[in-house]
């Protein structure tokens, strides 16, 4: 558990102050992304699911209130973690997105609605979807050609994932051979589980060889089938379920389950407990008639997923960042229990805020063996009066964080005292003062503590960024408590000194010739980044993955972006204006930008990176079949009759468009329906083009 885990409180999200939203916004965006991490890549999650899904759930709801706050990195923008390093990368043509999550039966209801305003209906149209068991197991795409399987993968961070194929056919329910009359080319995607008889058989198995046990059978069967010889797979009992594709050469079906008849005529397993739903009161039933037999199950479910079952609507409907329009997942309850809180530890996170974490006796919740919990921050420990040897009761669920819950006063021990929260950093010794308005503390230490500046350049060489092999959080420690790198540019001019060093790397503990060739040649080849992995590397407030991708497609070149970015100091000028015009760029996230580059010594290291590369790319714009409107900026304005306005976006930007928010100079094209006013008028100003809803129908091919 990491110091992100800061200010994440149990206040309820309609108390917040929009600076304290702020801050927590940032500790769940960091935190969540770590859990992805150790989830989807390294197999050892430190949270149980519904500890995940609680994180997950206070951070819709506080983007919720606050709109304005939704953070560039924000966990709804992408989808579990990058390919591990032992595995061969597999691409996937169609992403492998995740769920949005209900955990209510008004969740569900507001899904419902908003497939409705979305597509349009009427009360009166009933909304048919399939209902299926939510297998708590690991993600898996299997690509056949010409009806025998070719490649298999797992999710990854939903582009790109870990070659598994040789693991994945050890499993006897997969065909190698389809059946039937399948398409030249699919793509079938479903999930790998254990029974829970045979992970009590293995973990037995485990035991008599003093081998690992494993914490849950989703953990043993993603551990099995990503062992890197697939023997040890083979010998394990591993079965799958089907229920989606991805890429495909023809789709002959109408309906979700006619799909899943498909997949069962072409040999495939699929679930059986799955339903034809036919409106939001048979699926609310199907959940609850399933949660009470969730005992009786043979293998491990967390909920419920449900899908329109129309395939026409599920194409109308589309994507929405990491997930699908037309699919949700309606997530069981958990459970608590009680447990010793042994130790509080404050840990620091990259941006200096001081956490508090509870170490705890290990408890089994839920089937899930729990070590340690977040204690949010100093006002809720003391609100709780939680102490070091406190019993206290342990939450896995609910619409904030998992949590300690309470401590059982009556059974506290006698000379137990309240616990005094840090003034320091634990870390470097600066002062960590508490911010006014805030309930963080946070370290001064700023570019001198160690816990920020690693953590800065973990960050910048991970896989998401600029993806340098060998160096992991390991070699950066050694680097930096060496003073061999403290910057990201001296990542770059790390041979060129190594040349002239009285002990060069190849003589250094645990290196040789050959491994410090490897890095230094690992190095070069980042030399040339892409302009999308540039902006996300140098680690600014809220620009994630898919805001960075966003602000390249936006400018186009590097020197276009460090130029308008510096300019948009200008809160009044027509650089920020641009800014904040540019679709999911609000506010916040403009003003993050605006201080970064304000701050000259982060225009210093920034230079200083640039001169150490040899290019940064300009992004390139993927003309999308005989589209008319890649690359342009597209504004929305007025009513829109034959779709929804948020439909016409998801289609402008599928067909590779820009969709901005507000008129500037950069606008292409302004689609205006009834109604239309300040847009429209600022638009026929600037002398841009102007069609309506017709014009715009006819362009996108709707």
């Amino acid at each position: 558990m990491s110091a992100a885990q800061r200010l994440i409180r149990k206040v309820p999200v309609d108390d917040l102050a929009e600076a304290e939203a702020k801050v927590e916004l940032a500790a769940l965006a960091e935190e969540l992304a770590r859990h992805d991490e150790a989830y989807h890549r390294q197999d050892a999650p430190e949270i149980t699911d519904a500890e995940y899904d609680a994180l997950k759930r206070r951070n819709d709801l506080i983007e919720k209130r606050f709109p304005k706050l939704v953070r560039g990195d924000s966990p709804n923008r992408k989808v579990g973690a990058s390919a591990a390093a032992g595995f061969a990368k597999v691409k996937h043509i169609v992403a492998m997105l995740s769920l949005d999550n209900a955990f209510s039966d008004e969740d569900v209801a507001e899904f419902d609605g908003r497939i409705r305003r979305f597509l349009n209906l009427d009360a009166d149209t009933t909304v048919e979807m399939t209902a299926e068991p939510k297998i708590d197991g690991l993600s898996f795409s299997a690509r056949y050609e010409r009806g025998r399987l070719a490649v298999a993968a797992t999710r990854g961070d939903g582009a790109e994932g870990e070659d598994i194929t040789a693991n994945l056919r050890t499993i006897r329910e997969l065909p190698d051979m389809l059946m039937g009359d399948p398409p030249r080319l699919i793509e079938v995607r479903g999930e790998v589980y254990m029974t829970k008889p045979d992970f009590d058989c293995l973990n037995r198995a485990q035991a008599a060889k003093n081998a690992k046990i494993f914490a849950n059978p989703r953990n043993a069967a993603a551990g099995s089938l990503r062992q890197l010889d697939p023997a040890v797979t083979a010998e394990r009992s591993l079965r799958i379920f089907a229920y989606a594709w991805g890429d495909v050469d023809r789709i002959d079906w109408k309906t979700q389950a006619d799909f899943l008849q498909r997949l069962k005529s072409w040999g495939f397993p699929i679930n059986r407990e799955t339903k034809v739903c036919g409106g939001l009161t048979d699926l609310l039933a199907f959940h609850e008639r399933l949660q009470s037999r969730r005992a009786e199950l043979a293998y491990d479910i967390d909920g419920v997923v449900y899908k329109v079952n129309r395939l026409d609507w599920q194409q109308r409907l589309g994507f929405v960042s990491r997930a699908p329009r037309w699919a949700i997942a309606h997530k069981f309850p958990a459970q608590q229990a009680e447990t010793v809180l042994e130790k509080i530890e404050i840990q620091v996170g990259r941006t200096g805020v001081l956490t508090p974490v509870a170490h705890l006796r290990a408890v089994n919740v839920g089937g899930v063996m729990v070590t340690r919990a977040t204690l949010h921050n100093e006002d809720e420990i003391a609100r709780k009066d939680i102490r070091e040897g406190d019993t206290v009761v342990l939450q896995r669920a609910g619409d904030v964080i998992p949590q300690i819950v309470a401590s059982v006063s009556k059974k506290r021990p006698k000379k137990s005292s309240p616990f005094k929260f840090p003034d320091r950093c634990p870390v470097c010794g600066s002062r960590a003062p508490r911010e006014e308005g805030l309930v963080a503390r946070r370290c001064t230490g700023g570019l001198i503590c160690p816990a920020q500046a690693i953590e800065r350049l973990r960050h910048f060489a991970g896989r998401d960024a600029f993806d340098i092999e060998g160096l992991g959080e390991k070699n950066i420690q050694a680097f930096f408590a060496d003073g061999l790198v403290r910057t990201p540019a001296d990542i770059f001019t790390l041979q060129a000194r190594d040349t002239k060093s009285l002990t060069p790397l190849s003589r250094r503990e645990g290196w040789g010739p050959k491994s410090a060739d490897n890095l230094f040649s690992a190095i070069d080849a980042r030399r040339t980044v892409a302009l999308e992995r540039f902006i996300f590397a140098l680690g600014i407030p809220q620009i994630g993955q898919a805001t960075a991708r966003v602000l390249a497609q936006h400018y186009g070149s590097y020197d276009e972006w460090r130029q308008a970015m510096v300019a948009a100091a200008d809160r009044e000028g027509d650089a920020f204006r641009d800014l904040t015009s540019i679709e999911t760029i609000g506010p916040s996230i403009a003003d993050d930008l605006v201080e970064f580059f304000a701050e000259s010594r982060n225009l210093e290291a920034v230079d200083a990176l640039i001169d150490a590369l040899d290019r940064v790319e300009d992004f390139v714009t993927i003309k999308v079949g005989n589209s008319k409107i890649a690359g342009k900026t597209i504004v929305f304005t007025g009513n829109l009759v034959s779709m929804s306005r948020s439909e016409a976006k998801a289609r402008a930007q599928t067909l590779g468009a820009k969709v901005a928010g507000s008129v500037s100079k950069k606008t292409d094209m302004v689609v205006a329906g009834p109604g239309a006013g300040s847009k429209l008028k600022e638009a026929e100003k600037l002398g841009i083009e102007v069609i309506d809803e017709e014009a715009f129908l006819k362009i996108v091919g709707a």
